[in-house]
Order: C-alpha cells, then sequence, then structure tokens
C-alpha cells in the first residue's frame, strides 16, 4: 500500500464520520448513527460521565482509545497540543484545565473534522482553543512553543510514526511533555493483514509492536519513558461490534485466529518528557 493512498483513505473515513456523526476508526460500530455507542466507547475509554457532560455536544465521537488528559501533567497555564484532534474533545477537556492563562492547539487532517471542531469551539464560547488544519508528521507549529502534547489513536495511523515523534520533540519546551493513548501490537499481525488498506484505516494494520513504538520515542529524543497502562480492546466494544470480527469475514480468517488476533492488539498509554537541560 501506498502512503498516499493510506493517507487518503484515513481523512475519506473520518470526514464520513463528522457528517454521519457516527463512530468509526478503532472501535466502529455499524455506519448508523448510534448516540448510545458512542457515549459508551467514551466511558470505556476513560472519560469520566462529569467529562463528557463539559464538553460541546458532537466532540466525542467515540474515536479513541483512552483518555490522554486524564493520566497527563496539564496544569493551569499551560500551552497543550493534541495530535489528530478530530472534533475536539480531548482539547475541549484540556482547555477546562489550562483555563484563560493557557491555550490549546488540535492538529488534524481532515477539513471536515476541522470545520466541526471550530463549531463546537464557537458554539460553547471556548476562546482559548484553536484548531489548525494538518499533518501530525509535519506540524504547523512553532519549535520550542508547547508544554504538554496529547494524542488520541491517531499515531497508529501514521505512515512515519519516526517522524510524528521528531516533530512532537521539535514542539514541546525543554522540560515539555507527551501522553499518548494508542494501539500497538505484542505480537506481528499476519502477513494478510498488511494489505489490507480497510485494516489500515481500522488502526489495525497500521499499528507496529510495543517495543518499536517506544523505541521511536526514545530515538526522536524523549526520556523518562512511562508505561502508564496497557489493555486489550474494550470487551463490551468488542461484543457489541466486533472490528476484527468484521474483517475476518472478509477474509475468512478461522475464529481461533481472531482470538488469538485480538489479544496481541492492545491500547497503550505511555508518557515522556523532553530534557530540561537544552
Amino acid at each position: 500500500m501506498e502512503d498516499k493512498n493510506i493517507r487518503e483513505a484515513i481523512k475519506e473515513q473520518y470526514a464520513s464520520t463528522v457528517k454521519q456523526n457516527s463512530s468509526c476508526g478503532c472501535f466502529q460500530k455499524a455506519n448508523a448513527v448510534d448516540p448510545e455507542f458512542i457515549e459508551s466507547a467514551g466511558k470505556v475509554s476513560g472519560y469520566s460521565d462529569q467529562e463528557l457532560k463539559s464538553i460541546p455536544e458532537g466532540a466525542n465521537l467515540g474515536l479513541g482509545c483512552g483518555n490522554p488528559v486524564a493520566f497527563s501533567a496539564i496544569k493551569g497555564g499551560d500551552v497543550v497540543l493534541d495530535l489528530g484532534s478530530g472534533a475536539g474533545v480531548d482539547c475541549f477537556l484540556a482547555s477546562n484545565i489550562v483555563g484563560e492563562k493557557g491555550r490549546v492547539i488540535g492538529v488534524d487532517m481532515t477539513p471536515e473534522m476541522i470545520e466541526r471542531a471550530r463549531v463546537n469551539a464557537q458554539s460553547s464560547s471556548y476562546r482559548n482553543v484553536e484548531f489548525r488544519l494538518g499533518e501530525i508528521e509535519n506540524l504547523p507549529v512553532d519549535s520550542s512553543s508547547i508544554d504538554v502534547i496529547i494524542s488520541n489513536c491517531v499515531i497508529n495511523l501514521s505512515t512515519d510514526k519516526p517522524k510524528v515523534f521528531q516533530e512532537a520533540y521539535r514542539v514541546l519546551k525543554p522540560g515539555g511533555a507527551v501522553m499518548v493513548s494508542d494501539i500497538v501490537l505484542l505480537e506481528d499481525l499476519p502477513d494478510y493483514f498488511n494489505g489490507s488498506l480497510e485494516a489500515y484505516v481500522r488502526c489495525i494494520a497500521g499499528a507496529i509492536r510495543k517495543e518499536e513504538y517506544l523505541d521511536a520515542l526514545r530515538e526522536a529524543g524523549f526520556e523518562e519513558i512511562t508505561v502508564v497502562g496497557e489493555s486489550h480492546f474494550p470487551a463490551e466494544l468488542i461484543a457489541e461490534q466486533p472490528l476484527l470480527k468484521e474483517l475476518a469475514g472478509k477474509m475468512n480468517i478461522p475464529m481461533s485466529e481472531l482470538q488469538r488476533i485480538g489479544r496481541n492488539v492492545v491500547s497503550l498509554k505511555v508518557a515522556a518528557n523532553k530534557s530540561e537541560s537544552l
């Protein structure tokens, strides 16, 4: 698969998500609008009822695999950057923490997502949040200008993950921190997944091994890399609309093989810092 084809397919899928206002990505239900599923996806990913009620309606599209704001070191007055900000759910949560003296920047490559996020911010009078159209491999952000970077189930979709971490390192201030929730593998996927564009778009074929993911952070220059949490795909969501089962039906994968693959796909929560001595 060519990188350009993958990128365009991802943009098309997530643009469709905004238009339908339904969940896709890692925990896709059907294409129909299902607010209850989106809410349950948010709760399973680690958002509290209070958090979900505090953000604009339409900001949570059920796309995440964690809640990076919950385990981050965000504080009042910080400048926060969200990689792959979508409709803005994590940006709005971070906004509530940084306050009027802080600022939150969301970057996403899908114009429809940026438009939705901006509407959400305007409708709820968020004045310390802005959304920029751009790619996480080439961030439209000044060097050494960010205190904290967050990202939620997005870097796995990049075809150049080392470049993403290099860019994250570039824009962080000395002493800054990155907090990421993402999908990684405990073992390599079977070869037949590697040729599946659909599997890539849905966060499976694009995921890399956990060790490789952590090494990419280290090679970008990050220090104090800490795995904060690790869990399998939420059982509640798989039971209701199992992504791997859907793909397996199209590829004629036996159930026993599907179960084995599922055990090796996990949600990783990782934190890292940029040295203060630069």
